[in-house]
């Protein structure tokens, strides 16, 4: 008599858009189940509909909501993306807006402590389960202007790497994917709040990267054999030699 294993499960934070709705699909294509968490409801039930996913309307900031989540994943989880996060604005540290401060804290640092801890139990309970943090080159060298936003991916690095280390011995794999700049509707809009200041973000800009791309990422990092840990994969478009140098103006053959 042949054994069924069960469907494998992934949970998505801020699938609402961007790369996670981008990884949402790439997971679903690879054969699992996904939970699309996010706070935009109307968004992650048209995802799930598409994708033959489940919905959960979820603000990684709030105990009770996490909790929500927690009771719609049950007792086994096999993947885990925590994608969920932002940039507000990019004042200098003299002049910083604290509250934009404390807001890309709680969402980029506590809400991936928040959702990791509280899922923890169902990822052991799958015997082989990943957890992908979605953090930034902004993680790895600071800019000016970037404050706040690098204090917060570099607070998310910093959590990865430890959390890698306290579950040592555990069959959980820890990756954390950090790109750089990725073309997105909104993850520049939301920081700015001025559209022509966001798109003068990626002008000249040829081919920056998209969700899609790291999308990939996600995908290919799941779908490796249970014993190989991607412990930090660093992607940015060729235009994007470092954190500071960016060639604007064409590169590829048309």
């Amino acid at each position: 008599m042949s054994t069924q294993h069960p469907v494998r499960t992934a949970v998505v934070t801020g699938a609402s858009s961007g790369i996670g709705a981008a990884t949402a699909r790439a997971l679903a294509a690879a054969g699992y189940r996904v939970i699309c968490a996010a706070r935009r409801s109307d968004r992650i039930e048209a995802l799930a509909a598409e994708i033959d996913g489940i919905a959960v309307t979820c603000d990684v900031t709030a105990d009770s909501s996490v909790a929500e989540l927690v009771s719609v994943v049950g007792d086994r989880l096999d993947v885990l993306v925590n994608n969920a996060g932002g940039a507000y604005g990019s004042d200098p540290v003299a002049g910083a807006d604290l509250a934009g401060w404390q807001q890309m804290f709680e969402v980029n640092v506590l809400g991936v402590v928040r959702v990791s801890k509280a899922l923890l139990p169902a990822l052991r309970a799958s015997g082989e389960a990943l957890i992908v943090n979605i953090g930034s080159t902004a993680g790895r060298t600071a800019y000016a202007g970037g404050g706040g936003y690098a204090a917060a991916k570099h607070g998310l690095h910093a959590v990865s790497q430890t959390l890698r280390l306290e579950l040592n011995g555990e069959p959980i794999r820890i990756s954390e994917i950090a790109p750089g700049m990725v073309h997105t509707e909104e993850f520049s809009l939301v920081r700015f709040g001025d559209q022509d200041k966001a798109d003068a973000v990626y002008a000249d800009v040829d081919s920056p990267l998209v969700a899609a791309d790291v999308a990939e990422a996600v995908r290919w990092i799941a779908t490796l054999p249970r014993h190989v840990n991607v412990d930090e994969l660093v992607l940015r478009p060729v235009a994007q030699a470092a954190q500071h140098q960016l060639h604007r103006g064409p590169i590829f053959d048309r």
